[in-house]
This record gives C-alpha cells, sequence and structure tokens, in this order.
C-alpha cells in the first residue's frame, strides 16, 4: 500500500492531484495540506508516507524552504516538487535541495502519475526539455527572454508578475528580499521599454510567455 502526501495551497488545484495519484496502485492513501506547516503535521503523525508531492508556491514557508526541511527530517523519504515555476534554474536549485523529481504544473496527469512511478522505484525525473542539456532553455518563456535580453531571474520575476503575485510575495517565494524584486521589475521595464505591470504583462503575452 502506498501512503502519498500532496502540499498544494490550492485547494482545487490539491483535491485534483489526490484524486490523480489513486490511479498509481490498486491501494493508495492520499494525504493532503495547505501549507509546510500543516504538511509537517501530517508527517509528523503519519511516519510511513512512501512520497511527498511539493509545490514550491506555498504561503508563509516556501516550497524551496520546506523542501531543505524535509531532506533534514525525513532523508530517506522522496520528494517530488510541482510547480508552475519550471525553468532551468529553478529546477537546479530543487535538485539541489534534495528533490528526487520536478514536475512542471504543466505536465498531463499521465506523465505526473508516471514520474511518481519512476522516483517510487529509485529513479530521478526531471521534465524531458531539461535531460538533454542543448534543451535548456527551450520552450515559450524564451522568446521574451532572448527577446528583451532578459536573464533567467528576471524571468522568474515577470513569471510570478504574470501570475498576479506582489512585490512581496515574490520576495518570500523566490527568497530574496523585496528590494531585490524591486530592482529586477525595474530592470524588466527598462528591457522591455514599458512604465508599468500592464504594459509588461500584455508584451510577454504577445511574446508567449509561459505562467
Amino acid at each position: 500500500m502506498l501512503k502519498l502526501l500532496v502540499i498544494e495551497d490550492h485547494a482545487l488545484v490539491r483535491e485534483g492531484l489526490l484524486q490523480a495519484l489513486k490511479s498509481l496502485d490498486t491501494e493508495v492513501v492520499t494525504l493532503g495540506a495547505a501549507d509546510a506547516e500543516a504538511g509537517l503535521e501530517v508527517l509528523a503523525a503519519n511516519e510511513d508516507v512512501d512520497l511527498v508531492l511539493l509545490d514550491l508556491m506555498l504561503p508563509g514557508t516556501s516550497g524551496m524552504a520546506l523542501l531543505g526541511v524535509l531532506r533534514k527530517r525525513f532523508p530517506a523519504m522522496p520528494v517530488v516538487v510541482i510547480s508552475a515555476l519550471d525553468d532551468a534554474d529553478t529546477v537546479a536549485r530543487a535538485m539541489r535541495q534534495g528533490a528526487s523529481g520536478f514536475v512542471p504544473k504543466s505536465s498531463s496527469t499521465a506523465t505526473m502519475v508516471q514520474a511518481l512511478r519512476d522516483v517510487l522505484a529509485g529513479e530521478v525525473w526531471l521534465p524531458p526539455r531539461l535531460r538533454d542539456p542543448s534543451a535548456r532553455g527551450s520552450g515559450r518563456g524564451r522568446d521574451v527572454a532572448e527577446r528583451y535580453g532578459l536573464t533567467p531571474a528576471q524571468m522568474r520575476v515577470l513569471e510570478l508578475l504574470i501570475q498576479g503575485k506582489t512585490n512581496r510575495q515574490i520576495a518570500e517565494l523566490l527568497e530574496v528580499t523585496e528590494g531585490t524584486v524591486k530592482i529586477h521589475v525595474s530592470a524588466i521595464f527598462k528591457a522591455m521599454n514599458v512604465t508599468n505591470r500592464s504594459q509588461a504583462l500584455l508584451l510577454a503575452s504577445k511574446n508567449r510567455v509561459k505562467v
């Protein structure tokens, strides 16, 4: 029997993931938590959890910070990150923190289930486009990055701006200061030759930036 924990703050997404996980095995117990604190409480009460599916964009303690905690407290338990923020730098950072896999939220349910099967079998799972070094940086977000000369850090900030995050929320998610975020936002506006967020997001959408 498999016991799996999903830590995801959006209820609809979390419930969808919990339902999808039931296809992994004939006997699957699924647990859910909306933030890092709740996730740790669930793990304290369920020492036999086989795998954690972790969203990076959590309120309060970020998923990236929680990943580090999980690796220290439960070193043998695999953690698979699932995130809308799936640029090469973010993926690499998650893997350095000890993730056993990284599944972009744009992936299909079948892809996610296969990724979890691989991880449960002892393998490490990465998005196909990041398995081949020559493919790094590919995807829709590259159009904007190349057109306006945005750095990976600036692209991460832009992607979060598109999701409607405030400067403070972006700072918490990326674990930087709010001042650093403001510097990135100003650099993005200058590179894109715009004066506000609405103009930047309109240009980004025209160039098919991923969200």
